[in-house]
């Protein structure tokens, strides 16, 4: 089966979740690369967010954006072994604290006809700081959604 290039719009952040697993789902839709695509979407088990900020670049308040590519099998479980960074957040401390995490990372298989599917996808991460100022690139969503202090 061809892959499938598919944007999942889940905002996991080390210190707060900026849209629900429903607006991720919509955002599944919204995002349909090109290509058939699985009659159900993988829809993510974890509760909370496996990816760790990495001390050193907390400490100095350093935030970015990492893109994942990972592939989700038929049980939906990611598959360390393949997956990459899309979009590198310019830090290697980031992107590499987003490849261990996504290693945690469970859904429910992609479905079609009845039966689980296979799928790569792309998966954001955002690190984010508390007190540093938002990004440019943040959305006004993200800037309301943001935890407060320390």
């Amino acid at each position: 089966m061809k892959s499938l290039r598919v944007a999942i719009i889940a905002s996991i952040s080390i210190l707060a979740g900026c849209i629900t697993k429903d607006d991720a789902a919509k955002g599944i839709a919204a995002m349909q690369g090109s290509g058939s695509r699985p009659e159900v979407m993988p829809g993510m088990l974890n509760e909370t967010s496996p990816f760790k900020y990495p001390p050193d670049l907390y400490t100095r308040r350093v935030q970015g954006n990492v893109t994942l590519r990972i592939f989700i099998d038929t049980m939906g479980t990611v598959r360390a072994d393949s997956t990459s960074v899309e979009s590198s957040s310019g830090y290697p401390g980031l992107d590499s604290s987003a490849i261990k995490g996504s290693e945690q990372l469970r859904f429910t298989p992609a479905m079609t006809g009845g039966r689980p599917t296979a799928i790569s996808i792309l998966q954001p991460v955002y690190f984010r700081h508390p007190d540093a100022p938002p990004l440019p690139s943040d959305s006004a969503r993200m800037r309301r959604n943001r935890p407060r202090g320390g």
